[in-house]
């Protein structure tokens, strides 16, 4: 145990206080008060439950989840609120205690829960008031420049997607308006739709495509269903796909777009839609990428809005009119380089996604050291 500090149940420092329904008729989204749930603000009242300062631990759904309020607040029904002796704890401790704490390692059931006395009886140690109010002081000051640091990383994590989507679309300006125009299924040797019932599945055999395996350009085959070579046989009697063929999502969602790489034998799954580009007139990526660009997808789901799902239909693809085609050798010449820049683009996200981790690594670190005594340490990491 470090000098000067008191090992007790979380029970002996805090109470977890159940919340209360609220009726909708005493919400009011320009009311005076915040109203939480589990996982946070959910509406706002003009009326309060609780007139103190206070954290919110969700108790059902988001169970575990903390957050603080420094205003009077109505805790709703899948929520605990916090009751403490504020002459003897300090309530931002008792808050990175908890965050230290884990809470929704605790969550059980169907519909996760948290038992109050599972929480109670979890061992803790506490130090003096003012020990407290010092180590939030560091803790405060520490995170603030890690809050900062994370801002930066997640900004120059945006402008590095940004600049490929922009660069992406001056690559397909006019391409929706025009004097000259050819509609998709002239310039392509076949647009088949996919059989409309599901396939029976197993564990190992083809690859059987289903919208959530359609990334942008590319097909996602982590999670991809199989069938039988009976099933494939069945499902391939409208056209066998090929390598640099495209398969479309009509819907769920609708819009995007991947190319069929080689060596992989593929059927397709529902709400899909087989491409063939015609070899005089497409590159299969250039397709694709024309597709995902913005203005032709906002051109091409314009008449699936409004729908409960956005849905394309297979007349739509058909008829749908690109504007200003590009020769095949400048074709080549923009998927090569857009392929460069998805390249770089990649690395650097990569860079800025390692580096929101190692910051809630060290956030969790700082967190222990607190908790551990070891404060000077952690100050030396920052």
């Amino acid at each position: 145990m470090n000098d000067g500090w008191e090992s007790k149940k979380l029970g002996d420092i805090l109470k977890l206080e159940y919340g209360k329904p609220l009726s909708d008729d005493k919400r009011n989204p320009n009311g005076k008060y915040p109203v939480y749930g589990a996982n946070g603000e959910k509406d706002k009242t003009d009326e309060y439950y609780y007139d103190k300062f206070s954290i919110i631990v969700g108790r059902k759904g988001s169970a575990g989840e903390i957050n603080f309020s420094e205003e009077r607040f109505w805790p709703l029904d899948v929520t605990y609120f916090v009751t403490f002796d504020n002459k003897k704890y300090d309530l931002n401790f008792i808050y990175y205690l908890l965050s230290k704490l884990n809470l929704p390692s605790l969550a059980k059931g169907v519909k996760p829960g948290i038992n109050r006395n599972e929480v109670y009886s979890i061992n803790v140690q506490t130090p003096s008031l003012q020990e407290q109010k010092r180590i939030v002081a560091i803790l405060d000051e520490a995170f603030e420049t890690i809050a900062k640091a994370k801002e930066n990383a997640e900004r120059n994590l945006n402008n590095a997607k940004e600049i490929f989507e922009s660069y992406s679309q001056r690559g397909f300006i006019n391409k929706i308006h025009g004097a000259k125009s050819e509609a998709l299924e002239n310039i392509c040797e076949l647009i088949v739709d996919c059989e409309h019932k599901t396939a029976p599945t197993q564990e190992t055999g083809y690859p059987s495509i289903r919208t959530p395996n359609i990334g942008k350009g590319f097909l996602i085959l982590d999670t991809v269903n199989r069938v039988s070579e009976e099933t494939y046989l069945e499902w391939t009697k409208r056209a066998i796909p090929q390598a640099g063929d495209l398969i479309f999502a009509r819907e769920a969602p609708a819009g995007n777009i991947a190319v069929i790489p080689e060596n992989i034998k593929v059927c397709l799954g529902q709400r899909t839609v087989l491409i063939r580009p015609r070899k005089d007139k497409l590159n299969p990526m250039y397709l694709a990428l024309l597709i995902l660009s913005k203005d032709v997808q906002e051109k091409l789901l314009l008449h699936s809005r409004g729908a409960t799902v956005a849905h394309v239909n297979m007349k739509d693809i058909r008829a749908f009119k690109i504007y200003n085609l590009s020769s095949l050798a400048e074709q080549k010449s923009i998927v090569s380089k857009l392929d460069a820049l998805s390249i770089e683009t990649k690395k650097l996200e990569a860079i800025y996604t390692k580096k929101l981790a190692d910051l809630n690594e060290l956030k969790k670190s700082i967190l222990q050291k607190a908790f551990n005594g070891e404060l000077a340490k952690a100050e030396s990491n920052l």
